[in-house]
């Protein structure tokens, strides 16, 4: 195979991974260099000279002329004669220089040495990848969907680089066919092996945080700050957000008129529904606003264990509490405090737990879980309301209240 040939074989990497002359030099020259070190034991006295743009590629061997019979290196000495075949005039203690084909160093040298290029890029292309996708850890990216998994979608962006977006990174409601494009953010990169491995997040916070930086003008000008996101992917979240400008209305900015600029990361999300929060410094306050839309009438906080206690009137329970808990369970991670609601002004109310014996537990937890744990707070409800807003049966319910009537209210 000539020189020429198989530096025109190798020009296919150079146009399909776009590395830089400079690059591709050093890889080239690298590779010969192993390849003379296995034929010849040493690579000390070799010159590689190499045009990857015009496929050029020369190797030359540098050697001293000894007296004939006086070869003690032959990778490095060359008798007389052997001298003279090259150049008649050479004199004992001149350097020769010769060229060495890619032929001469063997069939199976040449293919090792094409493989061992193959790996070199590839290891070069990996690193080039992991270094830019690194660099765009936490920032919104899109690709498209290639395969469908059962635990994952594999996507491809436009350079053909494979990302992963696991089935535990999705919203619930994700549905993607081939050819579809998908937003996330990019939320680790690790080498597995040589490989780079790029995980998509769709459920993660810092993808909500990011759509309003690319939907809200005044976040990514900076004008107003998000200081916490927290969310149940595709169900709720909450965003607390501030402005140093006293003539910006955070909330009002980020929403916008009838929820126009908020309505775009609303849908990416599946109808996710988001409550925008004025964030501040007040701690009472903040637990007040981060549990709306239910109104709060007093609060109690213990700093030393980060609980607060939260009064409302009886009809303000359930919305704090939320569909499942949602609401409160952000609250408190929005705020850092574990929150626990009490109806302001009831007496003589008694636990649901107390009528175990009457009531089978997975329906008292089934009540728990909209806010329902005592007994007043179960017969404030209407009974249409509860089917509605839990998995049990008309029925079922009406038989609950008929137990909590008999033994509580009389």
């Amino acid at each position: 195979m000539e020189n020429i040939a198989l530096i025109e074989s190798f020009s296919e990497f150079k146009d399909d991974k776009f590395i830089d002359r400079v690059t591709l030099m050093a890889i080239l020259e690298d590779v010969f260099r192993n390849a003379l070190k296995k034929k010849f034991g040493s690579d000390d006295n070799f010159d590689i000279i190499i045009n990857p743009d015009k496929g050029d590629l020369e190797i030359w061997r540098n050697r001293v002329v000894v007296p004939d019979g006086e070869v003690e290196e032959p990778n490095e000495q060359i008798s007389l004669s052997a001298a003279r075949k090259i150049e008649p005039d050479f004199e004992v203690g001149e350097d020769v220089s010769e060229e060495v084909k890619l032929i001469d160093l063997g069939r199976r040298a040449i293919l090792a040495l094409r493989q061992n290029l193959i790996s070199k890029i590839h290891e070069h292309d990996n690193t080039t990848i992991y270094k830019q996708f690194k660099d765009l850890e936490g920032e919104i990216y899109t690709a498209e969907v290639h395969h469908i998994r059962h635990k994952a979608i594999i996507l491809l962006d436009d350079e053909g680089n494979e990302i992963i977006l696991p089935k535990d990174k999705q919203i619930p409601s994700d549905f993607f066919r081939k050819g579809d494009n998908v937003r996330g953010i990019i939320e680790s990169v690790e080498l597995k092996g040589n490989k780079p491995m790029i995980i998509m997040s769709r459920t993660s916070p810092v993808f909500l945080e990011q759509l309003f930086f690319q939907e809200i003008p005044e976040v990514f000008d900076g004008l107003i700050t998000i200081k916490k996101a927290v969310r149940i992917p595709g169900e709720k979240a909450k965003v607390a957000v501030d402005s140093y400008d006293d003539r910006i209305d955070p909330v009002g900015a980020c929403v916008g008129m009838k929820g126009s600029r908020i309505h775009g990361i609303v849908r990416e999300l599946g109808n996710e529904n988001i409550d925008v929060i004025n964030w501040t410094n007040n701690p009472q306050l903040m637990v007040t606003r981060a549990l709306s839309p239910a109104r709060v009438t007093s609060v109690k906080l213990n700093d030393e264990n980060m609980t607060a206690q939260v009064y409302l009137k009886p009809e303000e329970v359930s919305k704090a509490i939320g569909r499942g808990g949602h609401n409160i369970r952000l609250a408190g991670q929005l705020t850092g405090y574990e929150i626990d609601v009490f109806r302001e002004g009831v007496e003589e109310d008694v636990e649901l737990t107390e009528f175990s014996d009457e009531i089978e537990a997975w329906i008292i937890e089934e009540l728990k879980k909209i806010g329902l744990d005592t007994a007043r707070s179960v017969l404030e409800q209407d009974v249409e309301d509860l089917v509605k807003r839990t998995d049990l049966e008309e029925e079922t319910i009406l038989d609950v209240v008929r137990i909590l009537k008999a033994e509580f209210e009389d």
